[in-house]
């Protein structure tokens, strides 16, 4: 059973803020239910209440986590306001997947006749993007990602956030070198199709996605670096009418996604 303390009365609880938290009641039920040994700390605002909330304090208990309550939290040092809903976590780091079981993974689903579907994020560097795209990827049904080691915002806190609990159920695998996990998945069989704003790409409404696929997404403003673009088999463009001629990334891979899964539904 789990361990329930209580902060001095009337104390406020300083939290510092750092890519090892993760707040707001979605997020940390998903990581309570998905991957409990995760959970270091679980600090709870004694006077919010709310289904929610019950629900995390009933799943600590049930898996043994220590329970922190408190007056008040306050989450110091974060480059913007957060509304934590009364909860807050601090996590070890996400588990990440080896690349050569990512890629064992896409070759067993392609030998049984399937189009696996590969998501990757090429310096990704706003956690709300990265987040966001994570939870489309999952709504989309892709279950693996491959980030960069060094370009690529943290996996915790606000990219937890953004995601609505998806970041717990995706399997995700950090590598050195994007530009040769691309190379290797090609040679696996996998077809790397990347995200660009140019007239001259293919229409994602005229691409065949029907095929065993990496998507790839570029960094917010720059796009795909050179390298990685130049492994992609296939460049493929979102046909826009209106007046801004680009959409955020999350917003572009969503779109793209999308078109994969109706596709592959039709």
């Amino acid at each position: 059973m789990g361990h329930y303390r209580k902060s001095s009365s009337g104390r406020e609880h300083r939290i510092r803020y750092g890519d090892d938290l993760i707040w707001g009641i979605h997020p940390v039920l998903e990581v309570l239910q998905t991957q409990p040994e995760r959970i270091v700390q679980l600090c709870v605002q004694k006077e919010k209440q709310s289904r929610g909330l019950q629900e995390i304090i009933d799943a600590a208990r049930a898996h043994g986590i220590n329970c922190l309550f408190v007056d008040k939290i306050k989450i110091g040092g974060s480059p913007e306001p957060l509304n934590h809903q009364g909860v807050v976590v601090k996590s070890a780091p996400v588990p990440l997947l080896p690349f050569d079981d990512l890629l064992n993974f896409f070759k067993d689903a392609s030998r049984k006749g399937g189009t696996p579907r590969l998501m990757a994020c090429d310096s990704i560097q706003d956690p709300h993007n990265l987040g966001a795209i994570i939870r489309s990827a999952h709504a989309a049904g892709v279950t693996h990602l491959i980030l960069p080691r060094d370009r690529s915002a943290p996996l915790a806190g606000v990219a937890a956030k953004a995601s609505a609990g998806a970041l717990a159920k995706m399997r995700i695998s950090q590598v050195t070198n994007l530009a040769e996990a691309l190379k290797r998945i090609k040679e696996a069989g996998g077809w790397i199709f990347g995200a660009v704003k140019d007239a001259q790409a293919s229409s994602i409404y005229a691409t065949d996605f029907n095929v065993p696929a990496c998507l790839v997404v570029g960094n917010e403003g720059s796009g795909l670096r050179p390298l990685v673009k130049r492994h992609c088999d296939v460049l493929v463009s979102i046909p826009m009418v209106g007046e801004i001629d680009s959409l955020n990334s999350s917003v572009a891979a969503a779109v793209i996604l999308f078109e994969m899964l109706r596709q592959s539904l039709d």
